[in-house]
């Protein structure tokens, strides 16, 4: 496994993550712009309504800003028990401890993105090859780390 791929994979996606959020914040803002009329209480509640919309979307991008900085601090070198940045292969699966971004495919392989804050991290936390696990009555083994 590439580990630097991976990471790679994770960056790029995020980025196109933040140009994704900045373009819709920006179309947000024109569509609230473009709501002047005379419409009076309508229009207050219209235009608030966006307000809302640009602020949800405004924390979203803040959330995936704070991904961005957390990835931008990781290496691609191996680690011996599980931590943040470790590639972990379990019997069910590979994982990244990363930052949470669901499945990503890189080199015709499936990788659960995680962060390090979700409970299958948790409960892998510190441990090395050969050990195993079980969370929701779902045994694991730990079968690589890199």
């Amino acid at each position: 496994m590439n580990k630097q791929n991976i990471l790679n994979s994770i960056k790029t996606k995020i980025t196109e993550k933040i140009e994704n959020f900045e373009n819709l914040i920006a179309e947000t803002r024109a569509s609230n712009n473009d709501t002047k009329s005379s419409m009076g209480d309508k229009y207050e509640t219209g235009r608030e309504m966006l307000q809302q919309e640009i602020n949800n979307l405004q924390r979203q991008l803040n959330e995936v800003v704070n991904q961005q900085v957390i990835v931008q601090k990781m290496t691609s070198e191996s680690s011996v028990k599980i931590q943040n940045g470790a590639l972990v292969k379990t019997d069910k699966g590979l994982f990244y401890i990363s930052v949470s971004l669901g499945m990503i495919i890189v080199d015709h392989q499936k990788i659960m993105a995680i962060s390090e804050e979700a409970p299958l991290s948790k409960i892998m936390a510190g441990m090395k090859e050969g050990e195993t696990f079980s969370l929701n009555n779902n045994h694991q083994i730990i079968e690589k780390i890199w």
